[in-house]
């Protein structure tokens, strides 16, 4: 086994000594002998999160009925024809439209449309994790106009409106001023 390959080799995590069969104990070795530093162009290409502000968005841009197509060919078959008829996670939906009942109501689905605080994280969660069996595949454009798409579907921007990395972060979600904002920045003040 490899685990037991590493720990006979030596490893058993940092600063983790190990007796012999002689009782003496031997410290583990600064390496392993295997992997290597990450390249720059291997870090850049894992580094696409994108924040609340947009920073982090790529160039492109896409419309509702652009994504239409891309939404029919590529998630309708898990999220139904319109974001509402699943099987997995239900997309579409305004319902509540007053307060924030969430939970204390667990009949209440969260969407996009209702419970979704930032825009943006919708282009950061579709461009990394969507679709099912291709994660990471959508390129820009086609995941601008699925946020744009949805967008439209649950009422939120008309469906002329053009998304891109200027456009996109300045959506007011329904439920962007139902979270806390954690400003939290560690140290004394935190108590």
């Amino acid at each position: 086994m490899l685990v037991l390959a590493l720990m006979n080799a030596g490893g058993g995590g940092a600063g983790c000594g190990r007796a012999d069969r002689s009782g003496a104990s031997s410290a583990a070795p600064a390496r392993l002998g295997f992997g290597r530093a990450a390249t720059t162009q291997e870090i850049r290409a894992w580094d696409v999160d994108v924040m609340p502000d947009g920073t982090g968005l790529p160039p492109g841009s896409g419309t509702a009925s652009q994504g239409a197509d891309v939404y029919r060919r590529k998630c309708a078959a898990c999220h139904g024809r319109t974001g509402v008829e699943g099987p997995f996670d239900r997309l579409v939906g305004r319902e509540p439209r007053q307060g924030f009942p969430f939970g204390r109501d667990p009949r209440f689905v969260k969407t996009v449309g209702n419970y979704w605080p930032y825009a943006t994280t919708l282009y950061d969660y579709l461009n990394r994790a969507m679709p099912l069996a291709a994660p990471g595949s959508l390129t820009p454009d086609e995941v601008y106009g699925l946020v744009a798409f949805l967008l439209w579907r649950n009422e939120i921007i008309t469906d002329t409106a053009v998304m891109n990395a200027q456009t996109l972060p300045r959506v007011v979600m329904p439920a962007r001023d139902r979270f806390v904002v954690d400003n939290r920045r560690g140290g004394p003040e935190i108590r």
